[in-house]
């Protein structure tokens, strides 16, 4: 509107003006207005995504609930609604802008908000199905700081009043609005000076929502309680004391319902928020403007009707207090120490934690057949790992060309005593008992052909004069003639595309010798080391003569499956609480981060030794997994590693938002700790820039640790089963570091 001919201002100028020189007469400080709001938004901007392509949610939006009010907060689905009750109750930051809740900043030390000061019912059922009406009670009545006769006093008013059922029906046996009342219910049982209910009448009969309204109405006659609710039946709002009428991030009106319908000239409220909805999309957003184009009164008549609760930059007003104070939101002062009340805060509440600790330990009580399955898990894996990794492999096939018997079907009968004949059946008898199936081949061909064809791992050919030439090597030596020496070899063809199978078959094949060898010599009254080539193994310091993979790979396999299984259990524990609403309704009903990972690894580290206790029982009792170290040691250094994994479990579910995501970087951690932590290969066997990085992995020293203990029985003394104790403690301080900062950070 353009200023008349000869005046230098505008009448929005002109009104601007009257307001601050009204203000500075008679008008109390802005610190004084907003001790009176229960709570206060200026300015408010908030958006998501990119700086190239933001989505915007809140685009400096105002805001002023007055205390001992229902604020009606209206809006459709997207607007904004949502994100700005999560900034009021301090779960989300704005990227600019101030909130006042209750005299103090959400989050604030001491402000009590989030907290017991507030009572907030999200958008989301958020209750634990497996509670009854009444443990659901007792849980938010203790995280409130309640007794439980407290609570019961409560539950039974709230039951008839809210037409629940029988206090101990479950909550997940409900139907879809008796549960919503149960979630109402347990915002109001801690009577708080704020409550904030997110559609709490989607799906109520109309006379209990009618009695609902009458019920929120008598709680704020006092003046002391102050109620913001959404709802998607607009009519039904009529009773709240002022409503905002929200679109695109903006409040296009803040204003008692009667008084906007007087003003618009029209019956319901539903006519008014379509009328403003059309002239907002015609561009015109100031408020003014917006009445001014629908009522025709002049700009000074804003005043009086106040319809955003701001007008310009700095004029803050309030129609139904029928108040005008000038609010510089740029230069806002401090709470004196008395308003921000008494500093309660501590960093871990008896009431939250006995809280949560019994909610937790509930839940696996009313899952038993879920957690039988979680803690009988790894004893399945253990046992399927012993009974499949690291035995020697049976019946396997070698193909036998022995030209010193006449044919294929002349027994193979050894000789006794210090026979020089059939030497090469006297072999063949020590190799049988190496558990291998010796299959008889006329020919060379024939034998190798088997190979080709997979039937045979191997072919062991003797020659026709294969008895005769060895003992002429033996007793003639250097003068042996060379086709003795040729005729004494005993020739071995393998198919080594089965490194372990190939491995092994060597190994028989060459021990089997031996034996023979030392029989054959001491049968004859030859020393036993005649036929031995010069070099003695003695007994080992550590570890038996054959070492079998059970003993060496036991130690990662086992850390590996408590790791892995508690990064499973907790994470998915913390997943299922974030997304149906129930983590944020207890961060807001003031549970710290701190406390719920305490809560949670209270319960679970009890789960963990059980799964611990069970896994090394049926390892070093049932199967005899080789243990030369202390047990007790053995197993404290177990519990740190299940105690880790549920450090990073909670890393991962406090850092993804969906269990796809946190299953994907689960099972994309799995494999390179399985493979660069020395569990299935020794680390020295790896580039040098992999073995710097499996040095700082969790599992490496302790897997390392766990190996020395029971293969070598060193003691905690020696560093290099102290250092996994080391490595594994500094993890665990790691990862719940890095959980408790993302969510107390990790605002959107």
């Amino acid at each position: 509107m353009e200023a008349p001919s000869g005046s230098a201002t505008s009448p929005v100028t002109s009104l601007e003006l009257k307001v601050r020189r009204s203000n500075l007469r008679s008008q109390p400080s802005t610190l004084d207005t907003r001790r009176r709001q229960a709570v206060c938004v200026r300015r408010a901007f908030k958006k998501y995504g990119p700086k190239s392509n933001p989505n915007i949610i809140l685009d400096g939006l105002n805001m002023t609930v007055p205390k001992g009010t229902i604020y009606g907060l209206l809006g459709a689905s997207g607007c904004g609604k949502t994100t700005l009750l999560s900034c009021i109750v301090g779960r989300r930051r704005l990227n600019s802008g101030e909130i006042w809740v209750l005299g103090g900043r959400p989050g604030s030390k001491g402000s009590g908000v989030p907290g017991p000061r507030v009572g907030y019912m999200p958008q989301e059922i958020a209750l634990y199905g497996e509670f009854s009406i009444r443990e659901t009670f007792i849980y938010f009545a203790w995280v409130a700081g309640m007794t439980t006769e407290q609570a019961d006093e409560k539950l039974e008013f709230l039951i008839k009043f809210l037409q629940l059922p029988s206090e101990n029906r479950l909550v997940k046996n409900l139907s879809g609005g008796q549960q919503r009342r149960v979630s109402f219910a347990a915002a109001l049982i801690a009577d708080p000076e704020l409550l904030i209910l997110d559609e709490p009448t989607v799906g109520v009969d109309p006379v209990l929502r009618q009695n609902i309204w009458d019920h929120l109405v008598q709680l704020t006659k006092d003046g002391n309680k102050t109620i913001i609710i959404t709802t998607h039946y607009i009519e039904e709002t009529t009773q709240a004391g002022i409503i905002g009428l929200m679109r695109g991030g903006k409040f296009l009106s803040e204003e008692s319902p009667r008084k906007l319908m007087e003003m618009h000239g029209l019956e319901t409220l539903e006519e008014v928020f379509l009328k403003l909805s059309k002239r907002q999309n015609m561009g015109l957003r100031r408020r003014s403007s917006i009445l001014s184009s629908v009522t025709g009164l002049p700009p000074e008549h804003d005043v009086e009707d106040e319809m955003s609760g701001e007008f310009g930059d700095n004029v803050s007003i309030s129609s139904r207090r029928r108040s005008i104070a000038v609010t510089d939101d740029n230069n806002v002062p401090e709470l004196p120490p008395e308003e921000k009340g008494s500093s309660s805060f501590k960093p871990l509440d008896s009431n939250h934690m006995k809280a949560l600790i019994w909610k937790n330990f509930l839940w696996m009580w009313r899952n038993v057949g879920v957690m039988a399955f979680i803690i009988g898990l790894p004893v399945v894996q253990i046992i399927l790992f012993c009974l499949s990794i690291g035995k020697d492999p049976k019946g396997l096939k070698l193909a036998i060309v022995n030209q010193e018997l006449q044919n294929i079907a002349m027994p193979c009968v050894p000789p006794i005593g210090c026979n020089n004949t059939l030497l090469s059946c006297r072999y063949l008898k020590h190799l049988a008992t190496r558990n291998v199936d010796l299959v008889p081949y006329g020919n060379e061909d024939d034998a190798i052909h088997a190979i080709k064809k997979g039937k045979a791992w191997a072919t062991l050919m003797f020659s026709s004069n294969y008895s005769e030439s060895l003992v002429n090597r033996l007793e003639m030596g250097k003068d042996v003639d060379e086709w003795s020496v040729l005729a004494a070899d005993l020739n071995v063809i393998m198919d080594m595309s089965n490194q372990q199978i190939g491995q092994l078959l060597q190994r028989d094949i060459l021990f089997s010798y031996q034996d023979f060898a030392k029989e054959y010599t001491t049968s004859c009254n030859y020393s036993e080391k005649f036929a031995n080539i010069p070099m003695n193994f003695e007994t080992p310091i550590y570890g038996p003569r054959e070492p079998n993979f059970t003993d060496f790979a036991a130690p990662g396999v086992i850390l590996t499956i408590i790791f892995f299984l508690s990064v499973a259990l907790t994470s998915g524990a913390m997943l299922l609480e974030r997304n149906e609403g129930l983590l944020e309704r207890s961060l807001v009903s003031g549970i710290t981060g701190i406390e719920i990972l305490l809560g949670h690894v209270t319960t679970q580290f009890v789960v963990m030794i059980g799964q611990t206790v069970m896994v090394l029982i049926v390892g070093f009792a049932v199967f005899k997994i080789t243990c030369e170290g202390q047990i007790g040691w053995v197993t404290v250094l177990t519990i740190l590693t299940g105690l880790c994994g549920m450090c990073f479990g909670f890393t991962i579910a406090c850092a993804c938002e969906t269990e796809r995501t946190a299953t994907y970087l689960a099972m994309g951690s799995f494999l390179p700790i399985v493979m660069l932590c020395g569990i299935i290969w020794p680390t020295e066997g790896m580039h040098p820039v992999l073995r710097w990085i499996s040095y700082i992995l969790p599992l490496t020293k302790s897997t390392e640790s766990f190996r020395a203990m029971i293969a070598r029985g060193w003691p905690i003394t020696k560093p290099t089963v102290y250092e996994g104790f080391i490595s594994m403690s500094l993890w665990i301080v790691i990862f719940l570091t890095i959980a408790i900062l993302l969510i107390k950070f990790k605002k959107g």
